[in-house]
């Protein structure tokens, strides 16, 4: 087990150069409170000074500090980061700089601290108002990493009910599984008390245990005195005061406690640790891919791109594209959806007699047969009426075409967003394409039109009344006869005769001057007459309209489902698959030209910096697996 922590080291030394957030390594956490003594216990826990020192709060946020200590130089000249040192530095905030001086590796964390907390601790001067929960929140989320042991510092001057390094740490650890308690500042306490009750668990029990330890005072680090002469002096008061618990505390003792523990917390998480490595390089791999390499052949490359976008694009109008969505219908099925669920109910629910009145109908007739009365029902009439209906059906027939277009231009955001994504690289070659094909389609858009307005004008054009579907004029006619006059005779049934005697005796009554010459001095204008607005309509022209009506309702019914069939056969053969067939060839003839191949194929700013730290990140965990697989099985029991 001695192998772990030099393991999880190396883990470290891996990550810090791409992030250590990625995979959440075994780690230690020291928190605490102000001038609680988080600092001389970590300082003690290392061996060196490198923590900023001073009165009030000096060190207030977290921050990742790698620190390596590798063979002397005699015997390694050259480690495999390429620094001539023995110890060195590096912070995750600034991974790409490495600190061998100490008293460097001190500024850098005053400069940080100030830069991300300001230079005060309440919220005046250039802090934020709300720089307390911020604190807060910055510690949480390293706590909060399961995979970490929390070394909760507490002065023992304090009390430690109220210890905020304890609150913050059952937050986050409700068992107590990962949290250790330091009593630090064991000589500051007032004379005669001692904090024996806190160390022996009784005030406070905590599950790792608690440690006491001394911290150096201010006049210790002024006066330079060493870390060896601390923990002497250390021990001495500890044999002075706690000689029971001499041995299970001070600095040396929690050193060895974290080492123990820490080996046994990185055993329990190795396992998740490797999966989860595991699992990131095959997604960290995916992504690299999906940046595709960088561009050496334009021309390939340019016609591979093109070719693939046409392909993806003829696909999902097909329905055999990679990426089918499950939210909606797109594509071809939403095409079909259009001809046959939108359009089709549209024209189903035109009414053949839509806006025709009788009143329509009987002006027509009496148009048709000009001074003379008709003795039967005039065919002009019918073509007349029956084109007014027929008309009815254009506007639908042309938002069939519009719908159909606007999902063909959708097809093109679907391909370039989900299907083909090494297009996303190029942006000035993926706006290219959007035009072209959207121009393609704006050409091909009035030619559809265009067409589709020629078949409702073939269909006024001529009036086929010898069409095998259409029903025989003279049946119409005698049908609608032999209906009225079995009414007529019902009628005459129940009347008993009564209706034709009370007709005679009117007849009688109605003087004969009435229907004889005007007398002498009296004149009569028949054109003063008013012409009522609607009337009780004759039997003849009673006929007459149903006659009509039935005619209009058959032929229309013809029409429209002429229509209904050959409108989405239009779309299709001048629009959809026009552009399936010539997309591609459109694409290149406007896109492949050696002037352009340069200009197209410029990558965007972020995609060479992403693929670059995705490779980076890809490499850390390649060889984070390979160290992790170097551990044999019999290191972890």
């Amino acid at each position: 087990m001695e192998t772990l922590i030099p393991t999880i080291n190396r883990l470290q030394e891996v990550f810090l150069t791409v992030g250590a957030e990625v995979v959440q390594l075994p780690q230690i956490v020291v928190v605490g409170s102000q001038s609680s003594g988080k600092s001389s216990v970590l300082e003690s826990l290392v061996g060196r000074d490198f923590l900023p020192r001073g009165s009030g709060i000096v060190t207030r946020r977290p921050l990742v500090l790698q620190l390596v200590n590798v063979a002397p130089l005699q015997e390694r000249l050259k480690n495999e980061n390429g620094v001539k040192a023995e110890e060195w530095g590096t912070f995750l905030h600034c991974k790409n700089q490495i600190f061998t001086d100490f008293q460097e590796i001190r500024h850098e964390i005053e400069a940080e601290t100030e830069r991300n907390s300001g230079d005060n601790k309440v919220p005046v001067g250039d802090q934020p108002e709300d720089i307390e929960a911020q604190v807060q929140e910055m510690i949480l989320s390293f706590i909060s990493n399961p995979n970490c042991l929390i070394l909760a510092v507490s002065p023992a001057n304090s009390d430690l009910a109220t210890s905020d390094a304890l609150k913050l740490a059952r937050e986050v650890d409700t068992d107590g599984r990962r949290t250790l308690l330091v009593i630090s500042k064991l000589d500051l306490m007032d004379a005669g008390t001692d904090a024996l009750e806190v160390l022996l668990g009784r005030v406070i029990p905590v599950r790792l245990g608690i440690i006491g330890v001394v911290n150096r005072s201010q006049h210790d680090i002024n006066t330079q005195k060493s870390l060896e002469d601390s923990m002497r002096d250390e021990q001495a008061y500890l044999q002075r005061h706690y000689p029971s618990l001499a041995s299970r505390s001070g600095s040396r003792y929690l050193a060895k406690t974290l080492s123990r523990l820490l080996m046994h917390h990185i055993r329990d998480c190795l396992p998740e640790l490797k999966t989860r490595v595991t699992m990131l390089s095959a997604q960290y791999q995916a992504r690299l891919n999906g940046y595709g390499q960088p561009v050496e052949d334009h021309s390939a490359t340019l016609l591979q791109i093109v070719t693939k976008f046409a392909s993806d694009y003829c696909n999902t109008i097909e329905g055999t594209a990679r990426y089918i969505q499950t939210s909606e219908l797109c594509g071809g099925a939403r095409i079909c959806y259009i001809f046959h669920e939108t359009f089709g109910r549209t024209l189903q629910s035109i009414d053949p007699l839509g806006g025709l009145t009788e009143l329509d109908i009987l002006t027509a007739i009496r148009n048709a047969t000009g001074p003379r009365p008709a003795l039967f029902v005039p065919e002009v009439s019918f073509e007349l009426l029956v084109k007014r209906q027929i008309k009815r059906l254009e506007e639908p027939s042309m938002r069939c075409v519009e719908l159909v277009h606007e999902e063909l231009q959708r097809i093109i955001q679907h391909c370039s967003s989900y299907s083909t994504q090494e297009l996303l690289r190029f942006p000035k070659l993926h706006d290219s394409i959007v035009e072209v094909v959207t121009g393609l389609l704006r050409k091909r858009l009035p030619i559809t039109n265009e067409m589709v307005h020629h078949l409702v004008s073939i269909e006024l054009a001529y009036i086929n009344t010898k069409h095998p579907d259409f029903t025989d004029a003279a049946q119409v006619s005698a049908s609608v006869n032999s209906q009225q006059v079995c009414a007529l005779q019902q009628a005459e049934a129940l009347d008993g005769g009564k209706r034709w005697k009370n007709e005679k005796v009117v007849e009688e009554r109605v003087p004969a001057a009435a229907f004889g010459s005007p007398s002498k001095g009296q004149s009569v204008n028949l054109l003063d007459t008013a012409v009522p607005a609607s009337r009780k309509l004759s039997a003849k022209e009673q006929r007459d309209c149903e006659i009509i009506q039935r005619l209009i309702k058959c032929y229309f019914l013809i029409v429209r489902k002429s229509i209904q069939d050959s409108v989405p056969k239009t779309v299709m053969h001048f629009l959809v698959n026009f552009v399936k067939e010539h997309l591609q060839s459109e694409l290149v003839g406007q896109l492949y030209k050696q002037t352009l191949l340069q200009e197209l194929l410029v990558e965007s700013e972020d995609t060479a910096q992403q693929r670059t730290e995705v490779a980076q990140m890809l490499e850390a965990l390649q060889k984070a697996n390979n160290i992790i697989c170097e551990i044999r099985e019999t290191h972890l029991w």
